[in-house]
Order: structure tokens, then sequence, then C-alpha cells
């Protein structure tokens, strides 16, 4: 089991998609959102002590806190890398399509 601390601000899509909250989020706070994403992505693809792969980035799986620092969340598509491996190929393409990179798409 998997427990995450409570995160007031919940979804980042909460945030886009709706046109009040829509506005709180000026280009500064954008920007903080990408780059904690970023660093995210950094920490589980490269420095966590696991290769991760999550295979499921988007709105809707990015938790914000009360500081609008983004969690990612939903692990149910991850994939653990073996070894020091920087590709695996996967037979099954699992994801959300719009949210994936094209070449995943089509290749695996």
């Amino acid at each position: 089991m998997l427990v995450y601390e409570y995160l007031p601000n919940k979804r980042l899509d909460n945030f886009i998609f709706d046109k009040n909250k829509s506005t709180l989020l000026d280009w500064s706070k954008r920007h903080v959102i990408i780059t904690g994403l970023a660093r995210c992505l950094l920490y589980l693809h490269e420095e966590g002590p696991e290769r991760i792969i999550h295979r499921d980035i988007k709105a809707s799986n990015i938790l914000l806190d009360d500081q609008l620092r983004p969690k990612i969340s939903d692990f149910g598509l991850a994939r653990l890398f073996p070894g020091k491996d920087t590709h695996l190929n996967t037979f099954k393409i699992s994801g959300t399509h719009g949210y994936m990179a094209p070449e995943y798409a089509m290749h695996g």
C-alpha cells in the first residue's frame, strides 16, 4: 500500500481545466510546477535506488501541495528497469495515448 500526505491543492488538472483556478497559475507558478516535475522524473529515472518508468504522466496524476510543488501519483502502470539498462522493449503499450511519446505509442 502506498500512502500519500494530504495535498490540499489536489491534482494539477483541477487547476488547468477550471476557468477560475487556471488564472491562479501565472507563468512563474507554472515554471515551478514544470521544474519540480522534471526533478521528480529525474529522480525516478536516474537518481533513485531503483530505476522506475511511470508510463502515465498526465495532469491528473500530478498532485500539488500547499505551495504548488508537484508530486507524482498513480504508479499502477510503472515499470522497474533492471540494473543499469537505459532501454527496455515493451510489447504491451500502456498509458494514456494522448500523453505518451509518439515513438512509444507506435513501437513500444
